[in-house]
Parts: structure tokens; C-alpha cells; sequence
């Protein structure tokens, strides 16, 4: 019973955080209905910074792509 409601639990958090992620703001330069906002910034794009976090994942991978050849390596 208790991995039941455990289970229930989880699914219940997951079908929830899904319906609110939907629930996103606007992208910039657009106002709650959707529509184009006139004025404002000139050549507002998503404003989302890319650079840094791909390069981050990017570093993240190479350590774990070295820490499993290192352990093959090891192994043999």
C-alpha cells in the first residue's frame, strides 16, 4: 500500500509541474494575449542567455565522456 500511494504521489507531482510548465510567460516583445507590443525595446529577441550554459554542458559531458573511458581503461 505504501508503494501504491508513493507511486500516486509521483505521477500526481508530474501531471501537475507538466500543466503549470505549460503556463509560461510571453516571449519579450509580446504582451498576455499574445499580440505584438508596439514600442519597448528595438530588436528584443528571447533574451535568453546560451553561450554560458552550452558551454557548461558541453564541459559536464567531456567529464563523464573521460570518467567512463578512464574506468574501461581501469578495468582491463
Amino acid at each position: 500500500m505504501k508503494r501504491v500511494l508513493q507511486y500516486s504521489f509521483l505521477t500526481a507531482f508530474l501531471v501537475v509541474s507538466t500543466v503549470l510548465s505549460l503556463n509560461a510567460q510571453p516571449h519579450a516583445g509580446e504582451d498576455n494575449t499574445g499580440t505584438a507590443v508596439t514600442g519597448g525595446r528595438i530588436g528584443a529577441g528571447a533574451g535568453a542567455p546560451v553561450g554560458s550554459g552550452t558551454l557548461l554542458l558541453l564541459g559536464l559531458a567531456g567529464l563523464y565522456g573521460g570518467k567512463k573511458a578512464y574506468r574501461m581503461q581501469k578495468n582491463r
